[in-house]
């Protein structure tokens, strides 16, 4: 087969957490129709520990252990040579020369990459023909980002926005095609880069349905006498902080007065000091849990009140895959291709979150969202299918002169 560079700017694998889930679907994708030299990055030590699953998709794999310390010190060394953050934290000059020995010995012409940063291997004359999966618009999160904190992180988050997006836009106008995982990101980048309207795509992700599908035999983990609402996701994730935050305060106590038997539970690793705080009577922070579906599945409701949010949240269309009802918030919908009121719930408020997740705690009215959320995610959330226009892209690429990207 044709050999291809992939470059995720994680190890793609297990799939257990967003960007993963998007990076290590891709990867088995593109092992089915090319010979794959994975290079990648591992910013938990157990991640090294999954290289040997690699090597049984890819023909080389180079995982450089990345570590957080010194990442950031070398964004003082970006921040006085003016280069956005994100591209000194990711920046390895082993990663660079491992690229360019594997493009000049394996003849590699075509190169994919995951996250707008790891373009910047490929930022030279000759480089391989690119199709740069950038996913999200990361800019404009450092820019949501700017306007929930306060100064001096505001402005330093301001900076990243800036400069990050001057150099999207180049790399985009250097790519043969760049993708998005929504179709309102697409439209957002094409607004911020018209220059690379040709080029740009949008191409969703898909959800195992098998996998996270309902199973009577599956035990619950909660009392009897419970009515769990769930939010699941990493808890060191900042959006995802101040989202269960703003919900254990300002949701929950309308919800447990109007219920008592409900409790918010947050499920997912790493969870911060911020999130084991909320923790009491009505909000049970469990950490990392070995399987997320029995929570899912056993939810009375999930819900994913994030502020602050690009793209899709994949716990969201793995909570419908279990037939679940779900309540996002208007940023979360944005991700969403699907029927508000009848295949998830829309709130703005606090007092509207609260009065849909009580309507949905009924059995009636949350099951009949749930069966309809499952068949939405079935007929139109297939991995293989959604996929199939990464091949399209990379078949487009062979007719491309090489000369097109330097």
């Amino acid at each position: 087969m044709e050999p291809l560079l992939y470059l995720p700017h994680r190890v793609p694998y297990p799939p257990n957490k967003g960007d993963k889930i998007r990076t290590y679907h891709l990867l088995r994708f593109l092992s089915r129709h090319y010979r794959v030299y994975l290079g990648t990055f591992a910013d938990l030590a157990e991640d090294l520990a999954h290289e040997a699953a690699l090597r049984e998709l890819c023909a080389e794999v180079k995982v450089i252990p990345l570590s957080p310390l010194l990442a950031r010190a070398r964004c003082t060394t970006g921040l006085l040579r003016g280069e956005p953050l994100s591209l000194s934290y990711y920046r390895s000059a082993e990663l660079q020369h491992w690229v360019d020995r594997m493009a000049a010995e394996h003849g590699i012409g075509k190169a994919v990459t995951f996250s707008s940063m790891m373009t910047m291997y490929f930022d030279r004359p000759a480089s391989p023909r690119l199709v740069a999966d950038y996913c999200d618009v990361d800019s404009q999160k450092w820019a949501q980002y700017a306007k929930q904190r306060g100064w001096p992180a505001s402005m330093l988050y301001g900076r990243e926005a800036r400069t990050l997006l001057a150099f999207e836009r180049r790399m985009a106008a250097r790519a043969l095609a760049c993708t998005f995982v929504t179709p309102a990101e697409a439209e957002l980048f094409v607004q911020l880069a018209p220059e690379c309207a040709d080029r740009v795509h949008a191409i969703g992700n898909g959800v195992d349905t098998d996998y996270f599908s309902p199973q009577a035999s599956r035990p619950s983990p909660y009392a009897a006498d419970e009515l769990p609402i769930v939010f699941t996701g990493a808890m060191d994730y900042w959006p995802n902080i101040d989202a269960v935050a703003w919900f254990a305060r300002e949701v929950m106590p309308a919800v447990r007065a109007a219920q008592p038997q409900a409790r918010f539970y947050i499920v997912g690793m790493n969870p911060s000091a911020t999130v084991n705080a909320l923790a009491g009577p009505d909000v049970v922070v469990t950490g990392a849990v070995p399987d997320v579906r029995p929570y899912v599945q056993h939810a009375r409701v999930v819900v994913a009140p994030l502020r602050v949010a690009r793209g899709v949240q994949n716990k969201v269309f793995e909570a419908m895959a279990m037939a679940r009802p779900v309540v996002v918030s208007t940023a979360v919908a944005q991700g969403i291709h699907g029927a508000p009121l009848v295949e998830f719930e829309l709130a703005g408020s606090a007092a509207e979150f609260a009065r849909k997740v009580l309507t949905l705690l009924q059995p009636a009215p949350g099951d009949e969202m749930g069966r309809r959320a499952r068949q939405r995610v079935v007929d139109d959330y297939n991995w293989d299918a959604r996929l199939s226009q990464f091949g399209a892209l990379l078949e487009q690429a062979s007719r491309v002169p090489m000369s097109r990207t330097g």
